[in-house]
């Protein structure tokens, strides 16, 4: 074997060894997930774009409970909501809604949309304000602004359905608008990969955003329960 023969081997084996390192890494990233014993309980949160999901399969593959996306803004209604609301209730899932809240509309006109939707279950879930720098509206305004139409929102919400609103704060949102602003609620904190570290306490953790789940076909969120809390506790 010449010197080009075996430096052509050798490159080789270097760039398997490379893509098997790549796969390996992929694959654990993927399916990682917190440890069952610590985070038993489990869940998934859900939207139109999900499309026709099995809700008895979902049930049947650990997880115990649902967010589902009831509106957005001043207007917009999640076209499946409803379908997915009697289907995940029918499989004997927890179910809860949120609102995708929008920097771009008033709290109140946003409380009013949700609340034209959500219904009128005693039984479910804590109501979930989900709060990011994505979206449709490009404005950023001044902390005072949005914390005020946050807590127009949050009051007139609780005020109808005699619930505290739990906050869906990624990291980005929650630093800029959220820390030490006294808007003391519940949180669900977004970390993928690792446990949340940008809050003191947190009561829903979703730590995958390309999750698979039987039932659904396309990815998924990926959520737990903290520790300490209780889907009961969830529905107060």
């Amino acid at each position: 074997m010449n010197v080009l023969q075996a430096t052509l081997r050798t490159l080789f084996y270097v760039v398997v060894g490379v893509v098997i390192s790549i796969v390996g890494a992929a694959f654990f990233f993927m399916s990682w997930e917190p440890d069952r014993n610590s985070f038993p309980v489990r869940g998934i949160d859900v939207s139109h774009h999900l499309g026709d999901i099995d809700w008895t399969e979902v049930a049947a593959d650990d997880v115990a409970f649902v967010y589902m996306k009831a509106s957005e803004g001043g207007d917009f209604k999640d076209s499946a909501f409803q379908r997915n609301w009697a289907g995940a209730g029918s499989a004997g899932l927890a179910r809860g809604a949120y609102h995708y809240f929008s920097l771009c509309q008033p709290g109140k006109k946003q409380a009013e949309n949700f609340l034209s939707i959500l219904p009128g279950d005693s039984d479910m879930l804590a109501p979930v304000l989900d709060l990011e720098l994505t979206g449709n509206c490009a404005r950023r305004p001044p902390a005072d602004e949005v914390l005020r139409e946050i807590s127009a929102f949050t009051t007139l919400v609780e005020k109808a359905r005699g619930k505290q609103v739990i906050f869906y704060a990624p990291d980005e949102f929650y630093e800029t608008y959220l820390k030490g602003s006294g808007l003391n609620r519940r949180l669900w904190a977004r970390s993928i990969w690792h446990q949340p570290d940008y809050a003191g306490s947190w009561v829903l953790w979703q730590y995958h955003d390309k999750g698979r789940v039987k039932g659904v076909s396309t990815d998924v969120d990926l959520n737990v329960l903290h520790s300490e809390a209780d889907l009961d506790g969830l529905k107060l």
